[in-house]
């Protein structure tokens, strides 16, 4: 059981941007192992109970509000499937814990992830000269997940660094999930990066490791050669972006990429105001965009887009203050279950590390992004956090 469950944690991130179907099967197998193993499953989250019970309330209020929703509202019933999904994500932690899966097989998992990756990507850019290369999902989805799984590695090389053989991929590994963000001119990705670095400088102050901070510095290093490489055109996507804006506040053209963000975060605004406690459905969002369309109150750019381009105002104005408390606990709760695990031991403050990033990283795409929008991006998530939380619980177990 140990052997198989250890396969599936290797799996998730290792498949998860080079194949379509990677975190939803990984998280199938999950699903199925508990079940097949329901009593020691069971067992596990109970004995945990006290700890995990936070975050898993957190996904099941998430759920019964968009369920509560669907209910009153008459929507379909596919708005169900990615909250539903996501709790049942909880098995992962149910399996890790009880098959005491090592940690290592998700470090090996994010490292190989990202090195394939890499050159998927670097085909797409360099071969077939894509100006923004985006794998097998579009380029925002496939540069956040990228950088994810470098991020992740590099938890993995910090908690590795005493063994030479699992550091050294590690830490290419999480340069290569670097690199592959900064070929898809993703540029939430970069916003992310920016509020993982206190995190990080800081737990690697901690760290009596010259190899760990030779690693962080090479990280900061490669960020700051992509930043000031003119070919890969990182300055120049950001300048875009201020252009955009100006043009925009000024009133110019709406049809740039950020000033058509603009556009519908004023729209969003317009939506809460009318509707702040519980938001309206989606259908009926996009409908009222039209109507202000159509009034001269905003561009008709506004209706191109599938979303809002923002998770908070996209759950505001389709869920209202009440929908965003839900929402936002399945961030909170796990943030403060990792950061609470920090000032440990070694080994569990390393997965408490990797646990956070995942978090922080998700708040710092969801700037720009609506990125629960997506079911694999929702997915992937859900099943990381779990997945952490169940070897921060293993370690525990050890140390006791």
């Amino acid at each position: 059981m140990q052997a198989w469950v250890g396969a599936l944690v290797f799996l998730l991130p290792c498949s998860s941007l080079i194949t379509s179907f990677g975190i939803s099967l990984a998280g199938f197998l999950f699903l199925a192992s508990a079940l097949i193993s329901f009593k020691s499953s069971r067992d596990a989250l109970v004995r945990h109970w006290l700890q995990v019970r936070c975050v898993v309330l957190a996904f099941l209020l998430h759920f019964l509000f968009v369920l509560a929703c669907m209910l009153l509202r008459g929507e379909n019933l596919n708005v169900l499937d990615k909250p539903v999904r996501m709790v049942l994500a909880v098995s992962v932690l149910a399996v890790a814990v009880a098959a005491r899966v090592p940690r290592r097989a998700l470090w090996w998992g994010a490292s190989a992830g990202a090195m394939a990756a890499l050159p998927f990507v670097a085909w797409q850019r360099f071969g077939l000269h894509l100006e923004r290369p985006g794998g097998l999902v579009n380029p925002i989805t496939f540069g956040d997940l990228a950088l994810l799984l470098g991020l992740l590695a590099l938890a993995g090389a910090i908690d590795m660094r005493a063994r030479t053989r699992d550091a050294l991929p590690a830490g290419a590994g999480a340069l290569a999930g670097l690199a592959a963000s900064v070929l898809t001119g993703t540029r939430g990705s970069w916003v992310a990066l920016v509020l993982a670095l206190p995190l990080l400088a800081r737990y690697v102050g901690r760290l009596d490791s010259r190899r760990v901070h030779a690693l962080l510095a090479v990280v900061l290093a490669v960020a700051a050669a992509a930043w000031f490489a003119p070919a890969l055109g990182v300055q120049a996507r950001f300048a875009e972006g201020v252009r955009d804006a100006r043009l925009w506040y000024e009133g110019g053209s709406v049809w740039t990429n950020f000033g058509t963000r603009l556009e519908l975060w004023k729209g969003a605004f317009m939506l809460i105001r009318e509707h702040p406690l519980f938001g309206l459905d989606f259908e009926a969002c996009r409908a009222r965009l039209a109507a202000y369309a159509q009034a001269g109150r905003l561009d008709p750019a506004v209706l191109v887009l599938p979303h809002l381009h923002n998770d908070v105002l996209q759950v505001l104005a389709t869920g209202g203050v009440a929908g965003l408390a839900c929402w936002a606990s399945t961030l909170a709760a796990p943030l403060r279950f990792f950061l609470r695990r920090l000032d440990g031991r070694a080994p569990q403050a390393a997965l408490a590390l990797g646990g956070a990033l995942v978090v922080l990283g998700y708040a710092g795409f969801g700037l720009t992004e609506v990125m629960f929008w997506s079911m694999k991006a929702s997915l992937f998530y859900a099943l990381m956090v779990f997945l952490l939380m169940g070897l921060c619980l293993n370690v525990k177990d050890e140390i006791e």
